[in-house]
């Protein structure tokens, strides 16, 4: 990268806060139509209609960052229409499902069409064709490696749905998350890729003055799928040039994994409508007893001071990358099932009573 590639950069990135900020306050004034209107519901922690939809700030904060890396050369075109064109993909079906009610099998289709668009842009732009092997030694990639890394990419945009559910949450995720891939690929001498991972929490930081604690406005389903969608596959195209490693976004990735698959596994486990409306995650029971702010700072915090570590030696020793990842995880592991996650509100309750 030149000097003025890293000026560009920069300049591009306060482009992408600016828009971001000046969209979600736009939006703000759209409050009073009922349809954006997020009233409380069985799955709310908030009390009190609340504007949704505000994620278009943070897709058009993000598109701009995009075009703008990759006019600048600093952001090849295929990686550019993989991250891109997959996200509007999930950003589209969410801002319908946010005005009214869409199916979820027809936003399962969406999810999988746009998970199977970045994954062929990948592959092409990376030279790749389908072959036993791994990527790195053959040139080829494997059917089961593309059908792992599609269901993942569905995965994590229902995932990221799932925890954005109190104030500032998904957007403090997608930041700190965000900027510690970015510090990871600049000490992997990759600023071109830590550039655009900044302009994603650039852009979700224009949004989240509007959205932290106490919010004016939520995501929607616009916003957390998008970010779902472009976390994954920012991960994919980092980890197929060889900037990262699976495991180091496994690791930055925890906290959200480890709530919404507990969650998850133990209202399975407990013959519950695991599909339906709730408020039985962690961050939930815990929001509700502590409040909006200190969950979300307290997430914000162990991206930052517990997982960030662990990443970067993950990403420094990816021959001990197991080791690595159990160490991340267990102590949120241990948060997770002390915190309830996945026991109904009521049984959380008389649980905690009789303790």
């Amino acid at each position: 990268m030149t000097k003025w590639q890293h000026v560009l950069g920069a300049m591009v990135i306060v482009a992408g806060f600016g828009v971001a900020w000046w969209t979600t306050r736009r939006l703000l004034l759209w409050q009073g139509r009922e349809r954006l209107l997020d009233r409380p519901n069985l799955r709310s922690s908030h009390t009190v209609p609340t504007p949704r939809g505000g994620g278009v700030g943070v897709v058009a904060g993000f598109l701009v960052v995009s075009l703008g890396l990759w006019g600048a050369g600093l952001i090849p075109g295929w990686a550019a229409l993989a991250v891109v064109g997959a996200g509007l993909g999930v950003a589209a079906i969410g801002f319908w499902d946010d005005l009214g009610h869409v199916p979820i099998g027809w936003r399962l289709v969406v999810h999988g069409g746009a998970a199977v668009w970045g994954l062929v842009w990948v592959t092409a732009g990376r030279g790749w064709t389908i072959a036993e092997g791994h990527w790195a030694t053959t040139g080829g990639c494997p059917y089961a490696m593309l059908v792992a890394a599609g269901l993942m990419l569905v995965w994590l945009i229902n995932l990221y749905n799932f925890m954005d559910g109190i104030d500032g949450l998904a957007a403090v995720e997608a930041i700190t998350v965000a900027s510690g891939a970015a510090g990871i690929l600049f000490l992997e001498q990759r600023g071109d890729l830590g550039l655009w991972l900044l302009g994603l929490a650039a852009a979700t930081g224009g949004f989240l003055v509007w959205n932290f604690p106490p919010a004016k406005i939520f995501l929607g389903d616009v916003g957390s799928g998008f970010l779902g969608g472009v976390l994954g596959m920012l991960a994919l195209v980092t980890v197929a040039g060889g900037a990262m490693t699976a495991w180091s976004w496994g690791v930055l990735l925890a906290v959200f994994i480890t709530d919404a698959s507990v969650t998850l596994l133990r209202r399975m486990a407990a013959g519950e409508r695991w599909w339906q409306a709730h408020r039985s995650h962690a961050y939930q029971h815990l929001a509700r007893r502590f409040g909006h702010l200190p969950v979300t700072l307290a997430v914000g915090a162990l991206n930052l001071f517990w997982l960030l570590p662990w990443a970067w030696v993950a990403s420094v020793y990816p021959d001990r990358a197991i080791g690595w990842i159990v160490i991340a995880y267990l102590p949120l592991l241990g948060i997770a099932w002390r915190a309830g996650a996945g026991v109904s509100e009521g049984r959380f309750r008389r649980k905690e009573s009789i303790q």
